[in-house]
This record gives C-alpha cells, structure tokens and sequence, in this order.
C-alpha cells in the first residue's frame, strides 16, 4: 500500500498495523490469541468493562523494573569511575502513594516540587531524608513543612531562598543541607516549553551569580552545602548538552572546592524515551555509562575528585509503563486539499487526560485494543472531545480501516505528564489509574465522578442547609 501523503515524512506506512512496537509499549504488553490488547495478563475489554473510559492502565513490573535498572546502572557506572550515585525519581511526571512506595522499594530518592507532591510521598511513608524539594517559587509554609519534615535537601533556586530555608532551620534547629540550581546557559534539543536551562527564563540563577550565592549559603550556620544542580530540558536523546553542562558546572565547582566541600553535583534528567517507532531513545545504561565518562573525564582534566553524582529521570521511569484506554464515538473521514483523506476518530477523553500534544505538539501512536483486524491501513488522526481545535490525541497514526464506534483505542507512553497534568475541562472527570500485574488489576488512583466534580461548587446546597 501507498503511505497517505498528508502522513508526516517520520511515520512509516506499517505492514501491520495491529503490531506493538516494543520499544513504545510497555513490557508486558501484548496480542492475546484473540487479538486483544492484554497488559500484565489482563485484557482491555476486561478492564474497560470493570474501570470504563477513559482509562490509565499501569504496568507495575514495568515501573518497578525501570527504577531498578536505573538505581543499578547508575551505581555500577560511578563506581567504575570511583564515585558513587543517587538516583531520584521526578515524582511531577507522575505521583501517587503506591508509585513512591514502588520507586523507594527500588532504592530511589524522590523529587517533589510542591506542598501536595510532599503530601503524596509522606502519606506514602516514605523517609523524608530520601525526599528532594525543588521549586521556583516555594512559599514560606512549604519551607518550613519541608524542613520540619526532615527533608533530605531542598534545592535553592533563587538568592532569596537562602534566608527564607537558613530562618526555617534555625526555627527547627536543624541544619538544611541545600543544592543550589544553575542556569548554566545550555539549550537542550527539545521543544521550546520543555527547555528549562536557557539564561531567559525563571529557573535557576546565573553563572555568574553562583561563587556569591555559594558564599553567602556557606555563611549560614543552618544551611550546608551540598552542591550544584543543574536541570537542561525534557525528553532528550542526545547526550552533547550533559557533556556541556557538566563541563561548565564541574569548572564552577573546582572553583569552589577552594573555600570548601562541594560534596555532590546533580545533573539533573530529562531522558527521552520513545512515543512512536521512530523514536531512537538510549536505555539508561546508555546514559549512565556516557554520564559517567563525562564526568570523569573532566574531573581528571581539572584535577579534583569524581563527585557523588546524583540525576532525576522521571519520564523513563513511568513513561512507557502506561497505556491509556479510550472508547471510539464518531468517526469523519475528511478530504484535505482535494488530494487525501484522514480520518478523524473521535475518543471520550482528550486533552484533559493528555495536554502534552495541544502544549508540546507531542506525538503518540494508537492501535485498536479489542481485536485485531486484517483491514488495510487508513491514516488516523485521534481527536478528543473537547469544544477546542487542538484538542488532538494522536496526531498521526494508521490504523486499519474499519475502525468502528465501540472500539477500544490504546494509547502508549501516557505514565509521564498526562495524569499529572489532567483537568477537569469541559467538566470531565480525571480518569482512574489502575496497576496490573500477574493478571490482576487494582485501582491505585481512583477516577472522578461528576459528584466529586459538584462536591466543590459551594451554589449546590448541602444536606440539612438552610
């Protein structure tokens, strides 16, 4: 068959477009003898007919798996070059008692960056030590929770931090170990929102500003220095703007070694992973490896010690883990310039479940979850249901051509920033996440129902109100 013209010059026409990409979906996902989507042994109909639509679906082996690997190959690496790793996992991509408790068992830190995202980890028992608290604007109530707490570290992010964190751990008698955020400058070769290392943007202080603002930490008796951070963008593959940043922090801190102990250096995360098949991500061994002889090979050029390496992959932990099910309302096959046609397959969610294609133009790839067909493929644009234009699920894909309303759709790589950045827009509820593992399914966060959505509007009177 003939690849659609209106298809994106990066999408392959498939041979089988009921086929799973391993490197986009998760695990243990698979085909059954059916022709179901079945993940962790239980099928989509299974799961639709016991959660509904839309629905996140959570392979827990999966997860688990990925913050093990992680953990493993960063300890390796570093101990190659003599030093040691800590691992944290980005709880913004996606946060939830069971997946803290599922990363800590796997021998991760946890990043947070609000008040509610510490909620999560602390009703989720995790140590608050093992807890990383970052954020451009943390209020003084979260400071002082945070240090109340115990928190391990609390990332500075601007010169007025240093004396809201030092006046909190005076008040606890504590001392606050802190990292300090940089803006070192470099770009990331990612979509312009998602890169978060540029010097005009709100992130972290300058360069130039560090030796000073290290000086005055330094000068707190409740505050200790724990090192530099530096976070450069999301979703990369290539490995060139780590080597950079890690250049120009490493030459800050042999500077700083001078006056004292720069123990750690955080270098942050964003590894990429796959969306669709021709996405090329490296596994985390890759990167730990490359990270590895980054550092260590500019630690031997400035003559100090390889430094305890820390790095917070967030989207390569969970990302991949998950799928979202949807359920096909209409179908439109619209004839675009008088040459083509795509088809436009509208679901029950959209981009209340998933802003990432309407914020970041993202990609993702969909196949039929209830059966598999023989028809030949149709490009396929999955639209959501909300009264807005971009609200588009998957921008392009194939599908076979008789995709029909009823049919279950799947959605791969959703774990990362698509519950976590859900809305109730239009007045829809956030779907439930559910984890499957060894043929069983549980829900972990629970779905809302247009009561919880009214429960908030204070114009509907209560039971027993006058």
């Amino acid at each position: 068959m003939t690849a659609n013209p209106l298809a994106p010059s990066w999408l392959a026409h498939p041979e089988d477009a009921n086929e799973l990409t391993p490197t986009v979906w998760p695990a243990n996902a698979a085909r059954t003898a059916t022709g179901e989507l079945s993940i962790a042994g239980v099928s989509a109909t299974e799961l639709v007919s016991e959660f509904g639509t839309p629905l996140f679906v959570m392979d827990e082996a999966d997860v688990r798996a990925r913050a093990t690997a992680a953990r493993e190959a960063f300890d390796r690496e570093f101990a190659r070059v003599g030093s040691t790793a800590k691992v944290y996992y980005a709880g913004k991509a996606f946060l939830s008692t069971e997946v803290a408790r599922w990363v800590t068992a796997a021998g991760l830190y946890i990043d947070v960056c609000s008040g509610g995202e510490l909620a999560v980890t602390l009703a989720a028992g995790v140590d608050p030590a093992r807890l990383g608290f970052h954020g451009n604007n943390k209020s003084l109530a979260e400071i002082d929770r945070a240090v109340r707490e115990g928190v391990g570290v609390i990332v500075i992010d601007s010169l007025i931090e240093i004396e809201r964190v030092a006046s909190a751990a005076s008040t606890h008698g504590r001392v606050q170990k802190v990292r300090l955020r940089l803006n070192s400058g470099v770009h990331a070769h990612t979509h312009e929102y998602l890169a978060t290392a540029r010097e005009d943007q709100k992130f972290g202080i300058a360069l130039s500003e560090a030796a000073a603002a290290v000086a005055a930490i330094r000068a707190q008796p409740a505050l200790e220095f724990l090192g530099l951070h530096s976070h450069i963008g999301s979703q990369i593959f290539e490995s060139e703007g780590f080597v950079e940043a890690a250049r120009r922090l490493l030459g800050l801190q042999a500077e700083l070694l001078l006056d004292g102990p720069v123990p750690e250096l955080n270098l942050g995360g964003g590894f990429g992973i796959a969306y669709t098949a021709a996405d090329d991500a490296p596994d985390v061994a890759t990167i730990a490896s490359r990270f590895a002889d980054i550092v260590a090979s500019e630690c031997a050029r400035l003559g100090i010690a390889v430094p305890v390496v820390a790095v917070e992959p967030g989207r390569s932990i969970v990302g991949p883990s998950t799928v979202t099910l949807y359920e096909v309302g209409t179908i439109k096959d619209v004839l675009v310039d008088n040459t083509a046609v795509r088809k436009y397959v509208s679901v029950d969610g959209g981009m209340s479940d998933n802003a990432r294609p309407a914020l970041y133009e993202a990609d993702y790839s969909v196949r039929i979850a209830n059966r598999r067909s023989d028809a030949p493929a149709a490009l396929v644009r999955v639209a959501g249901k909300h009264c807005e234009s971009g609200d588009i699920v998957v921008r392009a894909d194939y599908l076979p051509g008789d995709v029909l309303p009823g049919d279950l759709l799947a959605v791969p790589a959703t774990g990362a920033y698509c519950w976590s950045l859900a809305s109730n827009y239009n007045y829809l509820g956030r779907p439930a996440v559910v984890a499957v593992m060894d043929g069983a399914a549980r829900v972990i966060v629970r779905g809302e129902t247009e009561a919880d959505l009214l429960s908030r509007d204070a114009g509907i009177p209560t039971s027993g109100a006058r």
